[in-house]
């Protein structure tokens, strides 16, 4: 722990002498003083020192690395197939492939990255669950997407306080709540297995499809088990990487792209036995949906309180 806290002191001077490390953080600046203590770990996590900077043991009001860089430590893998329509009416019996079995190597690592390749479908999730967390991570697309979504926007998505069986959700993921990550669309909001969120929100609709549109100022929306606009666009063009963020805890969920907050809900909960019960603790699992896509510098705080 004292090797690493000499590190991190060595890597945050070395920063300032260069000038200009850090200058990506302008969004984070009206953050608290607690904020700006992770905003010099993302500094170190950026740095060929990744590994051993983010190596510390999990206490509150650090931030950890949840991927090493390496290999798959620390996160369990699930693989369905992949779908014949992208309508999500595949048969409820399909054959999936399971909890670690990927042959086809969709969850990988290369480069340093977590890859995810998108070509069958299905989640990769942390071993751990968590409570009152922040969560930041850098995604960028690939080349590659496959049928049934080869001429659909590229499609991938974070779920949180994930819980039960894999594959809950349309065969493929678990019970959850998702943040999109979409080209265009990411920051929706989605629900997964019918979990429920309030929110503030309007109408919007798609065709026969009917959902909703997040605004801050319209009226509550209560029992949202649906999908949410996102509000504004924020993301950096295919190719590039765009920042996000998680933050969720026992009373509210956040979402922000590119240092931009554009969704909140209220009162996370599931139905379980008929009854509504708080959902305020889960895994968190990246999604496999159909594109290549890649993910860098995953790192969370936790603490013990609501944030």
């Amino acid at each position: 722990m004292a090797h690493n806290k000499t590190l991190l002191h060595f890597l945050i001077a070395a920063c300032f002498a260069l000038s200009g490390c850090g200058s990506d953080q302008t969004a984070e600046s009206s953050h608290s003083s607690k904020e700006a203590k992770g905003v010099m770990t993302d500094a170190a996590n950026n740095s060929t020192f990744d590994v051993k900077v983010s190596a510390v043991d999990e206490t509150e009001d650090e931030w950890v690395s949840l991927f090493n860089g390496k290999d798959l430590q620390g996160w369990r893998t699930f693989v369905s197939y992949q779908p014949k329509d992208s309508k999500y009416q595949d048969p409820d019996d399909l054959p999936v492939r399971g909890v670690n079995n990927d042959p086809k190597n969709v969850f990988s690592v290369q480069d340093g990255l977590l890859r995810i390749s998108g070509e069958e479908w299905g989640g990769i999730s942390t071993e751990k669950e968590y409570v009152n967390f922040h969560l930041k991570f850098d995604v960028k697309w690939g080349d590659k997407k496959w049928p049934p979504r080869e001429t659909l926007p590229r499609d991938s998505g974070v779920l949180y306080f994930a819980v039960g069986e894999p594959g809950a959700s349309m065969n493929h993921w678990m019970r959850s709540h998702e943040m999109q990550i979409q080209v265009g669309d990411s920051g929706d909001y989605h629900s997964l297995d019918g979990v429920l969120i309030d929110t503030h929100c309007g109408s919007a609709n798609q065709g026969d499809w009917h959902f909703y549109r997040y605004d801050p100022d319209m009226p509550m929306c209560k029992d949202i088990a649906n999908r949410v606009l996102k509000l504004g666009e924020f993301e950096n063009p295919i190719g590039q990487w765009d920042s996000m963020e998680v933050i969720a805890d026992d009373t509210m969920v956040i979402h922000k792209i590119n240092g931009h907050e554009v969704f909140r809900g209220y009162h996370s909960r599931q139905v379980i036995d008929g009854q509504q019960v708080p959902l305020t603790k889960g895994r968190i699992e990246f999604q496999s949906e159909g594109a290549e896509v890649f993910y860098r510098n995953i790192r969370i705080k936790v603490q013990s309180a609501a944030l």
